[in-house]
């Protein structure tokens, strides 16, 4: 009942769940752990971070939804506050977010360390390569360090990213296509090197 007065879609229902350490006893009724996860929720989306969310045009699902993206995104927790940041630039300037994490939603991420063109051309809601905005829901249950990264994210003008060729799992920020054309080259030239083909 709680989740539909409060707005929440069968896609975005999930945005409920933070990810924690929950103790629930073996015969605990289903209504009883919803409730328990409802009222988490709505502890963690205190008032202050509830206004951050909305200086940002955000709502409490779309900032989940974003942090999904962002910890889909970060290997280092350090990165997350730059990469929403540049996710938010994309959204204000109404470009697609073009985040890969999405893409591996809709294909399978399962075995696949390389996306591919094809990939990003599968016709899907979540498919940030050919929908503007967010998504319908979040990829998956972002760590609450992806949301916090989500409503306090770093200002700048980077509206680019690329993952860097060493294998540090660490991006490379731009403002400018010409030096993410440079990027992105270089990194499929270390994806290649290492025979990585998907």
């Amino acid at each position: 009942e709680w989740v539909q007065e409060n707005g929440f879609t069968s896609e975005n229902v999930w945005c409920i769940f933070l990810p924690d350490h929950y103790h629930f006893n073996w015969a605990t009724p289903a209504d009883k752990a919803i409730t328990r996860f409802v009222d988490e929720y709505n502890k963690f989306w205190t008032e202050e971070r509830k206004n951050k969310a909305k200086a940002l045009n955000l709502t409490t699902k779309q900032a989940c939804i974003l942090a999904s993206i962002v910890d889909g995104e970060a290997i280092h927790v350090s990165e997350m506050p730059t990469i929403a940041g540049l996710y938010l630039n994309r959204m204000s300037k109404g470009i697609l977010l073009q985040a890969d994490p999405t893409v591996l939603y809709v294909v399978g991420r399962e075995g696949r360390r390389r996306v591919l063109n094809r990939d990003l051309k599968k016709e899907d809601p979540y498919n940030t390569y050919l929908n503007t905005g967010l998504p319908p829901g979040p990829i998956f249950l972002p760590d609450k360090r992806a949301i916090e990264a989500s409503i306090n994210p770093k200002k700048h003008d980077y509206i680019f990213m690329c993952a860097k060729p060493d294998g540090s799992f660490k991006h490379n920020f731009t403002a400018s296509s010409a030096q993410h054309l440079r990027n992105a080259a270089a990194y499929r030239r270390s994806l290649n090197r290492q025979g990585i083909m998907r």
